[in-house]
């Protein structure tokens, strides 16, 4: 089971569960190849486009974990 926090790096997460990334294309990240994106955290990219941090790692986690 992969347990993905808000202090989670971006990159790690594709890394391990690249089926995420529509989740996160669709909360603004559309650059998710770029270094500045993969090196934020979950937090970080929550605060940088308005998101809820609980809400979006609730999905990330339960898709992740499929």
């Amino acid at each position: 089971m992969i347990e993905i926090t808000k202090d989670t790096i971006i990159g790690d997460i594709l890394d391990v569960a690249p089926q995420t990334a529509p989740i996160f294309l669709s909360i603004g990240m559309h650059c998710l190849g770029c270094p500045s994106s993969r090196g934020e955290t979950v937090e970080e990219a929550c605060m940088v486009h308005g998101v809820d941090c609980e809400k979006l790692l609730a999905l990330v986690n339960e898709e992740a974990n499929k």
